[in-house]
């Protein structure tokens, strides 16, 4: 990922990759209409191409790092699509986030470069916002009981752990059982290009 410090809009070439596998699933499992908040939102990149082609969907990017707030800022005013918020600011640790409500929520590549507080923290508060059978709906590589899905995925893992040993690829089952804890259940796996997936949580009642 870059950001041109002139421009203000960063580039990640991995989300021009994966953002229609994503779309393709995104189709399927959000409501027609209502608030889509992404959480860590990073370049931008994302929300700017689900804003168009979801478009009765209001789409809320946020992030932590300034950066980041910089980069989606520049790509939702170069679009100016009135579905497309300004971003805002969210550390998913926060006790209240700045939303009191959504339709759904969306966190792309976040749970594998953080702590596993943060993993918590997210479903945590997507428990505070959704309504019963909304989707909670995470992205990025995982492991299944206990193994990796690739040997890609373990050569990952290995380098995250390498930049911070409390990063790392979670896996599916622990991740459902903090679901169960924080009132989510599994709906669906999807897979993804590059040994990723996309899992889809509903809120339960």
């Amino acid at each position: 990922m870059s950001y041109d410090r002139t421009m203000a809009k960063g580039f990640a070439p991995a989300a021009e990759r994966n953002r229609q596998p994503i779309l393709d699933v995104l189709r399927r499992v959000l409501p027609p209409r209502g608030l889509v908040l992404e959480v860590a939102s990073g370049t931008g990149q994302h929300v700017v191409f689900f804003s168009k082609h979801l478009e009765t969907l209001r789409w809320q990017p946020s992030d932590i790092s300034p950066d980041a707030l910089q980069s989606i800022g520049a790509w939702v005013a170069e679009v100016d699509r009135n579905n497309l918020l300004a971003p805002i600011e969210l550390d998913v640790r926060w006790p209240a986030w700045p939303l009191k409500e959504a339709d759904a929520v969306l966190s792309i590549n976040m749970i594998h470069i953080s702590e596993w507080e943060t993993s918590e923290a997210l479903f945590e508060g997507a428990r505070r916002l959704l309504a019963s059978g909304a989707p909670l709906i995470t992205y990025g590589p995982y492991r299944l009981h206990g193994e990796h899905t690739a040997p890609s995925n373990a050569a990952f893992d290995e380098s995250l752990r390498s930049r911070n040993p409390n990063w790392g690829v979670r896996d599916i089952d622990e991740l459902t059982k903090l679901a169960g804890r924080t009132g989510f259940t599994l709906n669906e796996r999807a897979q993804m290009p590059a040994n990723n997936m996309t899992l889809v949580w509903t809120r339960d009642t």
